[in-house]
């Protein structure tokens, strides 16, 4: 006979409104069927399968921000943007995922303190000439006539009355205020997310590494960390100079967020991170490394003072305590990583790197002094 029918997708025959064959539901017809012993128990078996449908099958879905849901372990933190509605996508293969932040963190570290080092080469050329200049504005200006309440010689009067270390970071500050800024405007959320924090699972690997360094989502988290870089910035550029200490910070941005790669991968733990603090770390570890008797205090308890030294151990033991026990307030992976970075560079790296710098700025001045050379003729 023809059979008629109608169904719910995705319902099975045992349910209330599965399937109706010529007005009957598919219980009250296997009911009518069995009496009648037709075909036996097979039959009946036959015309439950037919009477419903299979389930679709589960979709897979892409992982999350953390090993858990909807990144359940990260939302603790009010540091960290919320990641709820974020899909990351780690590799199979997570080895694999390290290779690329591998090359990337080598060569932005020797670009880095290559232009550093033609930095310093044009900065002392350029000194020279500014010093006749500063001669001739001086002349100027006493003859002539000065403005009451200039704002413009105000400021200049305040730029120069800073340190040379606070005026090197200045501009990290506004970059990570005007980054701040960035993340309270709606519309560039998911590409706040995807470029400036740093998470082995996201299809954007190299680039966060450095932009992430940046990037603060809490303003206690940024206020915090620019307090810390404002303490120490003119004692870390007297140790390593300007354009030493640019090259520093920025390589240990990206150092340390591939050691937070280095983490997530091996535990298993993927999450978004993002902040200064591991480049931060590697600044004040290199300077309680060569002052380890300065006396520290803590803001908030400045009654307390304790030694450089023993400030910098603390630290460590307890960002190495955080990794194993797995504490998700801040990332210890990083935090550890920037301050092994600022310890090794301050006792070997400096020797290593930095005073071999002779051989690229020997060509840096033979390109400068020489020119591009002419050609066009035999010899």
């Amino acid at each position: 006979m023809a059979w008629r029918g109608w169904a719910q997708r995705g319902w099975g025959c045992g349910q209330a409104w599965a399937v109706l064959v010529d007005g009957r539901s598919c219980e009250e017809l296997t009911a009518a069927l069995a009496p009648q012993r037709l075909l036996g128990r097979r039959f009946n078996f036959f015309i439950q399968q037919k009477c419903g449908f299979r389930k679709a099958p589960r979709k897979v879905e892409p992982r999350r921000s953390d090993t858990g849901t909807s990144g359940e372990a990260y939302r603790r933190s009010a540091l960290i943007p919320p990641v709820e509605e974020t899909v990351f996508y780690p590799s199979p293969y997570p080895i694999r995922s390290l290779i690329k932040p591998l090359f990337f963190t080598v060569g932005f570290t020797g670009c880095a303190f290559g232009s550093a080092a033609i930095w310093q080469y044009e900065s002392l050329k350029s000194r020279v000439q500014s010093y006749f200049d500063g001669i001739k504005a001086d002349w100027l200006d006493s003859i002539r006539p000065q403005k009451e309440g200039d704002f413009r010689k105000e400021i200049n009067k305040w730029w120069n009355n800073l340190s040379d270390g606070q005026r090197t970071v200045t501009g990290i500050i506004a970059a990570n205020v005007l980054v701040f800024c960035l993340w309270r405007v709606p519309s560039l959320q998911r590409t706040m997310i995807r470029y400036f924090t740093s998470n082995p699972a996201s299809k954007v690997l190299c680039s966060p590494m450095l932009l992430s360094t940046f990037s603060h989502f809490s303003l206690f988290h940024m206020a915090a960390n620019m307090y810390v870089l404002w303490s120490f910035s003119s004692s870390i550029v007297n140790i390593l100079g300007q354009e030493q200490f640019m090259a520093l910070y920025l390589s240990a941005g990206v150092i340390s967020n591939f050691v937070s790669y280095v983490g997530k991968v091996a535990t298993g733990r993927y999450g978004p991170s993002l902040g200064a603090s591991g480049a931060i770390m590697t600044v004040l570890a290199a300077v309680c490394t060569k002052i380890p008797e300065g006396r520290l205090a803590i803001i908030f308890l400045p009654m307390f003072t304790f030694t450089a030294g023993n400030a910098l151990k603390a630290i460590i033991a307890m960002d190495t305590a955080g990794m194993i026990l797995g504490w998700k307030f801040f990332d210890h992976a990083a935090h550890l990583g920037g301050a092994l970075f600022g310890i090794w560079y301050v006792t070997y790296g400096h020797e290593l790197i930095w005073k071999n710098r002779e051989p690229l700025v020997k060509i840096w001045h033979e390109i400068r002094t020489n020119g591009p050379k002419k050609g066009g003729g035999s010899k």
